[in-house]
């Protein structure tokens, strides 16, 4: 019998909720499929903090270095309760960044996907959604901005400073411009590349290197866009992107806009591939502000085990099953109240009642 050890990281706010929800499905799967899953949790985020000294203790590392993937919450909380965590130990700086550049997960994936019968989710026009939305963005996740040297202090005039780098190697951009023209083989054959050249120097390395790569896919048609137009024509016409690739801050930010196209980020699920490692989470915050009142959907974190059944776990047919039955629940009218608000068409259930019916959905195909 196949065996696969997968790291929980819960995170903090609703995640233990949601992570609930996703262990339902993965204990269905295994079942039906005649494997197993070790599921072992790990504490991650603000919550790791404050019970170990650590938002990203030594315990946790030893759990994801042995993990064959890794299952990870949201983390993070209010803005006053984070005052109360150092600086440089608060879950993005202590825990998230380090996870990435442990594991080097150079590719985040986020499908951004809304099929015409939830276009009631978005806040576009039905002109616009059309046949419905359906793209993939590719964005860089441990190079840029985020990861640069960083540097602050007074200067030689007395004056609080800061400094940041942006930084890019040759390798770290063609790296994930191989990651992104393989995705668009297997889709349209177009990919939209984003960058911000008529400003950035960065980002005219970047237009090199992926014409560089880019010889390589003669059959992938490659559409340069400025950062700014794309966030523009994101809202436009988001039917026109297949494919869209960029570096780590665009990204982050062009990605968090989709989800406003959705209708919320909870509807956005994610993998981040490393060489050897990979871990897959929900595009959403912790949101401490519902955090037990068990109305959050666990849509993004039972989107990404279906993208975990996928990429770590080659169960291409399974993942589908899962999306499916996610599909499926809203189709049916069910929501949750952090996406819906009350109305006759809608079936409000809780954030348990959402992940039940899922599991009915997927033990009937």
């Amino acid at each position: 019998m196949p065996k696969y050890k997968i790291a929980l990281l819960d995170g903090d706010g609703i995640g233990p909720e949601i992570m609930a929800e996703a262990v339902k499905v993965l204990d269905l799967v295994a079942e039906r499929n005649d494997l197993e899953f070790e599921l072992v949790h790990g504490s991650f985020g603000a919550s790791a903090y404050f019970e170990h000294g650590h938002a990203f203790p030594d315990a946790t590392k030893a759990l994801c270095d042995e993990a064959d993937a890794i299952l990870k919450g949201p983390i993070g909380l209010s803005h006053e309760e984070s005052k109360k965590i150092p600086i440089d130990m608060q879950p993005e700086r202590g825990a998230l960044l380090p996870l990435r550049r442990r594991y080097n997960t150079f590719a985040n994936i986020r499908p951004v996907f809304l099929p015409k019968e939830l276009a009631h989710f978005s806040p576009l026009k039905p002109e616009i959604i059309g046949d419905g939305i359906d793209f993939i963005i590719i964005r860089e996740l441990v190079g840029g901005l985020y990861f640069g040297k960083k540097e602050t202090g007074i200067n030689a005039d007395g004056k609080r400073y800061v400094s940041e780098a942006l930084e890019y190697d040759e390798d770290q951009i063609a790296n994930i411009a191989k990651v992104a023209f393989e995705t668009a083989q297997k889709r349209k054959k177009v990919l939209h590349n984003i960058h911000k050249s008529n400003v950035l120097k960065s980002s005219v390395l970047w237009n090199e290197v992926m014409s560089e790569v880019g010889a390589n896919y003669p059959d992938v048609q490659v559409v340069p866009i400025l950062v700014d137009a794309a966030a523009t024509y994101l809202c436009l016409n988001p039917g026109q992107f297949d494919v869209m690739v960029m570096e780590n801050m665009f990204g982050d930010i062009l990605s968090d806009q989709c989800g406003g196209i959705l209708g919320s980020l909870g509807l956005m699920p994610s993998a981040c591939l490393g060489p050897e490692k990979a871990y897959y989470e929900p595009s959403h915050g912790s949101a401490p502000d519902i955090a037990g009142q068990r109305i959050a959907n666990p849509y993004s974190m039972i989107g990404s085990v279906a993208m975990m059944l996928e990429m770590s776990f080659n169960m291409e047919k399974e993942a589908r099953n899962v999306w499916q039955a996610m599909q499926s629940v809203f189709g049916q009218g069910f929501s949750t109240p952090d996406l819906s608000k009350p109305g006759k068409n809608v079936k409000m259930i809780s954030t348990d009642g959402f992940g039940d019916l899922v599991v009915e959905e997927l033990a009937k195909l």
